[in-house]
């Protein structure tokens, strides 16, 4: 259960910070929600991972199918070679699920150093 409040509170956070702050604000949300909820490492890990992983390939699915796939096509096409939209996608939510993961692992690595030291 914990696991799961801790993929939809990051996804949550991610999604506001991601409205007034850059790209990479995902990070601050993984790490924070990482902090907040104590999970082991790979637990951490994957939390994030999964909620900007989901929350950025909605996100990118949604934008992709307002301009009827144009965009999708020409960029996976000067990038991969293909029309295919759905690579374009899939590489946009792994970068950021990646980017999410190590901000959460980051805090869950953090966060029983930072209890030793008090």
């Amino acid at each position: 259960m914990r696991f799961v409040l801790a993929i939809l509170l990051t996804a949550l956070l991610g999604y506001i910070l991601g409205l007034f702050l850059p790209w990479w604000a995902i990070a601050i949300a993984a790490f924070l929600v990482a902090l907040i909820w104590q999970q082991r490492p790979v637990r951490a890990f994957a939390s994030g991972f999964l909620a900007i992983f989901l929350l950025w390939g909605i996100l990118a699915f949604v934008a992709d199918v307002r301009n009827d796939h144009i965009l999708g096509n020409r960029m996976s096409e000067l990038i991969a070679g293909t029309r295919n939209p759905w690579i374009l996608i899939t590489v946009s939510a792994i970068i950021g699920g990646l980017v999410a993961g190590m901000g959460a692992l980051s805090a869950s690595v953090l966060r029983p150093a930072a209890k030793k030291a008090a």
